[in-house]
């Protein structure tokens, strides 16, 4: 049952710390995921800001046509022949189209006409007579915008299904072409060619709108760059203070349909409200990292806490069940003694001095044990009382030596006893002195195999008094060092099992020089022995001539 419920114990613990991990790693997971979501919902932002300029650029250069494809084109050519003059209807949007900033020059080429043979004559916008002219003197970009949409028109016009009257096609960022075709015939009737002012496009009308869309880098997080990609050039950015680099670009846009070498270039760079984001994301991970180490730690520590009340807890049973057994023992034989001597069945001097004897050692044993457990009572409720005085502690425990000398020498132990140099006072209480060095021989006494000696020695090192206790016994192995000051804790050895204790003895040790503002270590070889160090700090002369005039002063005086 014992072994079953220890499992039971271990499981729950393992499913406990393996439920707080995984709690863990799924609110990190979220709060990385959250913070991934914020960032792109951020870059996004931008991204589709950059979409809506393209689109708006588109509309302020196609706005200006759509009249265009709603007019009846086909009165141009008799007009033209005829006059040589255009139909006022397409005349009046010519006009509104020539105050446009966004192109500067308005061509018409008859479908007959090759503006890349020189002198060929194509008509021009005069802005001053407010009508179409011809003219031999045009500009060369003529001939590559009319290459361009001459070509789309002639595959457009193979689509039988094609219902509008107009053709759209840019020459790059240079000029806008539109083929007029005669749904009815099917043919075309010319092209009209507007050349972009390209210097009102880029610092007019896409600058402007870049910087009302994007702020500087430094608030947004984000470098906009109007690029040439062709000539390899920045025409517009947000912040000239960043450099153009492929390295950091992170998204492109392009504009729909025309300025075929020109896209708008994004750099995402720490935007504040990632910056923002970031630092949240550290400080809640920091906050649920120290609340998962407490939460683990409680865990582990109410662990250990129950699995020290088990051992506890059967330790006191052992323990008592210990006790009752070794009170019963003095008891059961000076009830004997005391029933024989009652009877009168014995009567020999000899004899009667022998049950004396008998009587006298059991309650001598008898009132260690009762002692013991009024010392471990009275420091658990904290009663200890001491009397602390300045004391030499060597003649404190040679008198103890001389008291219990004759009595361990009749056991076979050898007990010898060294002061090294001249020893000086110490602020200790001198019953504890002895009940610390009483419960070392003891254990001394008890734990010795067959090399039976015990050295006690008194020395001054560094400003500290030391007192040693050590024996050539069965020692101690390393495991269980750390337990030996434990209340009703004894070594689990075959040795030990039979030898007669209650667990108590150096837990008396330890709470004494610790009330005593003392310090114990062990040092124990297991099969070799075992040597106990005390070590207490020496009294400041002033301190011991206070205590002097006081008469509160144990020296050797009181010793002889």
């Amino acid at each position: 049952m014992l072994v079953r419920n220890r499992a039971f114990r271990w499981i729950l613990l393992m499913l406990g710390l393996v439920a707080i991990i995984a709690l863990t790693g799924m609110n990190v997971y979220s709060l990385y995921e959250i913070r991934t979501r914020v960032t792109e919902s951020n870059n996004d932002r931008q991204i589709r800001k950059a979409e809506e300029i393209t689109l708006k650029v588109r509309s302020e250069l196609y706005s200006p046509f759509f009249s265009l494809s709603k007019l009846e084109l086909e009165s141009l050519e008799p007009s033209l022949q005829q006059n040589n003059r255009f139909p006022e209807n397409i005349l009046s949007t010519l006009r509104d189209i020539s105050v446009n900033p966004n192109y500067t020059t308005i061509y018409y080429t008859p479908a007959n006409v090759d503006p890349c043979v020189d002198n060929s004559v194509v008509y021009t916008f005069n802005n001053m007579e407010q009508r179409m002219n011809p003219t031999s003197i045009y500009s060369p970009l003529l001939c590559d915008g009319v290459g361009l949409v001459r070509t789309k028109t002639r595959i457009q016009l193979n689509d039988f299904d094609y219902q509008w009257n107009t053709i759209i096609e840019f020459d790059t960022h240079r000029s806008m072409n539109i083929g007029l075709i005669n749904l009815p015939e099917n043919r075309v009737i010319g092209y009209f060619t507007f050349i972009i002012n390209k210097d009102h496009v880029i610092n007019d009308l896409i600058a402007p709108m870049i910087k009302d869309y994007f702020e500087s880098s430094d608030k947004i997080g984000t470098v906009v760059w109007l690029h040439d990609f062709v000539k390899d050039e920045i025409l517009v950015t947000n912040d000239n203070n960043i450099g153009f680099s492929y390295n950091i670009i992170d998204a492109r846009v392009r504009f729909p349909r025309f300025f075929d070498n020109w896209n708008i270039k994004l750099a995402f760079l720490d935007a504040p409200i990632a910056t923002a984001y970031n630092a949240t994301f550290v400080k809640n991970i920091i906050v649920l990292g120290f609340a998962v180490l407490f939460l683990v730690g409680a865990l582990l520590f109410m662990f250990y806490t129950a699995q020290r009340e088990r051992n506890l807890s059967q330790r006191q049973a052992g323990f008592l069940a210990n006790v009752t057994h070794e009170l019963k023992t003095p008891l059961a034989v000076m009830q004997a003694a005391g029933e024989n001597i009652a009877d009168g069945r014995v009567t020999e001097p000899e004899r009667l001095q022998k049950y004396g004897a008998h009587i006298y050692q059991e309650s001598i044993r008898l009132r260690k044990m009762i002692d013991k457990l009024l010392d471990v009572a009275k420091y658990d409720a904290g009663q200890t009382l001491l009397n602390m005085v300045p004391c030499q502690i060597n003649f404190v425990v040679a008198e103890y030596i001389h008291q219990t000398k004759e009595f361990i020498e009749s056991k076979g132990f050898d007990l010898t006893f060294k002061v090294e140099g001249d020893i000086p006072y110490i602020n200790v209480d001198p019953e504890s002195v002895e009940t610390i060095v009483s419960n070392l021989i003891e254990n001394a006494v008890k734990y010795s195999t067959d090399d039976k000696r015990i050295s006690v020695k008194v020395y001054l090192y560094k400003n500290r008094v030391f007192l040693e206790v050590e024996d050539h016994g069965m020692g101690i192995k390393k495991k269980e060092l750390k337990n030996i000051f434990r209340k009703f804790y004894r070594v689990e050895d075959a040795l030990v099992a039979r030898t007669k204790g209650h667990g108590l003895g150096l837990s008396i040790v330890q709470s004494l020089v610790v009330l005593n503002s003392g310090i114990i270590t062990v040092r124990s070889e297991y099969g070799k022995g075992t040597k106990f160090r005390v070590s207490f700090p020496t009294m400041a002369k002033q301190e011991i001539a206070r205590h002097t005039k006081k008469s509160s002063i144990i020296s050797s005086e009181q010793f002889n």
